[in-house]
């Protein structure tokens, strides 16, 4: 429950807690933002950290001189691309037998919502998967897994973190400085956080209400074979 509180903290209050950040670390600030942006993209169990909302949180401090705008973007591209990398031959090598065992840190729900993801959009999935909380960490691990080959996986990877990066911080940075935003911080990062799920939940509805349409087959046991 500890974790939970401090993570909803976390997410409200990005604001606070990157000033602070800023205020104790100075220039390993960007080190931080590296490490958040590389777990989140890169490591399969952590898809609950903060990605859009602390990506345009950056770019408000960007606007307001307290980090520098290139170097913010250059890193935290190279952080989302490592990290996509990473999570694919993790996928490759470890996901047959992670999903196998039924690892309590990779739900079901998760992986199935990401497949139909791939089966929809085939590569392009890497690209919009970057702006879907959760489906942005599953997706690398699911085409690893087999939904991609590697040489595919690099150009929708690249081109997705770099989009995601930039689209993300330059949010930030351009509407960051109107006092609106700065002074309704909170209910901005929840409109992002609504807005960044909102497309997985329609997909998701949208798929339940197919699959409950779809004729059940039923097979007559008493039926005669020839």
């Amino acid at each position: 429950m500890t974790l939970f509180a401090d993570l909803l903290d976390l997410f409200l209050h990005l604001d606070r807690h990157l000033a602070s950040a800023i205020e104790a670390y100075g220039t390993w600030t960007y080190a931080l933002l590296v490490g958040i942006i590389f777990a989140e993209t890169g490591l399969v169990f952590l898809p609950f950290l903060p990605g859009d909302s602390l990506l345009f949180a950056a770019g408000t401090f960007a606007r307001r001189g307290s980090l520098n705008l290139v170097p913010l973007l250059t890193l935290l591209s190279a952080a989302a691309i490592l990290g996509d990398t990473v999570n694919y031959w993790v996928g490759k090598y470890l996901g047959q037998g992670m999903l196998r065992r039924k690892s309590r840190w990779i739900k079901e729900a998760h992986v199935r919502r990401t497949h139909e993801f791939f089966e929809k959009y085939g590569g392009k999935t890497i690209v919009m998967a970057r702006f879907v909380p959760i489906v942005r960490t599953m997706a690398p691990f699911v085409a690893g897994v087999g939904a991609m080959t590697y040489r595919s996986f690099v150009f929708y990877n690249i081109f997705g973190g770099i989009l995601w990066v930039g689209a993300c911080v330059l949010a930030g940075y351009w509407f960051g400085g109107l006092p609106v935003v700065r002074d309704n911080f909170t209910l901005v990062v929840l409109a992002i956080v609504v807005i960044s799920v909102l497309p997985a939940v329609i997909e998701f509805w949208r798929v339940r209400r197919e699959m409950k349409k779809r004729p059940v087959a039923v097979t007559d046991g008493n039926a005669a074979h020839p």
